[in-house]
């Protein structure tokens, strides 16, 4: 009877464990990138896997937060098949839900820990918090809608939630470095712009992905460029420039 049982559920051990290996492989390897670029002093690796977690959590957090803001906005005036929803939705409900839920739950764990004691160690955090939500992401994707559509998340999806990661970190990290200066509104605005800006590519990547037609896909082609360019080429200047906190 147990080698029956076993024998039953061995190809459904098999196949959860190939939809992991896709959905999780991608963002294993940008972890790792951004890993090796923090030459100066390596993070340890329980904060790195606990930060992970959160990220997964955070996207648990986010489809709860997202759904209510879906009805929200559904009960607005905008109509749904019009452009300006989709804007609204993308920027102020996906947008603003996701990249908050992921730093909410990251300065939370990392802010005050002693660990944070270089600037790019923000960068760090947020890369390994934002990946951890690409990633559970993507496994939903996958189981949800098969495996067809792990090559386009691979290629477009865990990148992007990488750069909106890159670009919070730099400046959480210089946020932390005016706290430790004394430099209250500076900090401030460093959390604030680093958080508007990640919102913002974030809602004008979802956008363009989901009208489809010749223009917007032409400037979400533009943007994936862009990003991939300006986020290799961010991480190495900090890592390079990295000064104690």
């Amino acid at each position: 009877m147990f080698l029956f049982a076993y024998a039953l559920a061995l190809p459904v051990f098999q196949i959860v464990l190939f939809y992991a290996i896709v959905a999780f492989l991608p963002a294993i390897l940008l972890l790792r990138y951004v890993y090796k670029q923090d030459a100066i002093e390596k993070e340890p690796g329980y904060l790195l896997w606990q930060l992970i977690l959160l990220g997964a959590l955070a996207g648990f957090l986010s489809m709860i937060l997202e759904s209510v803001g879906d009805r929200l906005i559904k009960s607005s005036p905008l109509d749904p098949a019009s452009i300006t929803y989709q804007v609204v939705y993308y920027f102020c409900v996906v947008g603003m839900v996701e990249e908050g839920t992921k730093y909410i739950l990251m300065a939370s764990r990392t802010w005050r820990d002693p660990n944070f004691n270089f600037r790019f160690d923000g960068i760090v955090y947020a890369v390994f918090t934002s990946l951890g939500f690409a990633a559970m992401e993507n496994l939903l994707y996958i189981i949800n809608y098969g495996v067809s559509v792990a090559p386009s998340r691979a290629l477009l999806s865990i990148p992007g939630h990488m750069a909106f990661a890159v670009l919070f970190g730099v400046f959480y990290g210089r946020a932390k470095l005016a706290h430790d200066l004394g430099h209250k509104v500076r900090q401030v605005a460093d959390l604030v712009i680093g958080y508007v800006l990640a919102v913002c590519l974030h809602g004008t990547y979802d956008t363009c992905a989901s009208l489809g037609n010749a223009a917007s896909t032409l400037v979400f082609v533009a943007v994936i460029v862009i990003v991939y360019l300006l986020c290799f080429i961010v991480v190495r200047n900090e890592a390079r420039s990295d000064r104690r906190v």
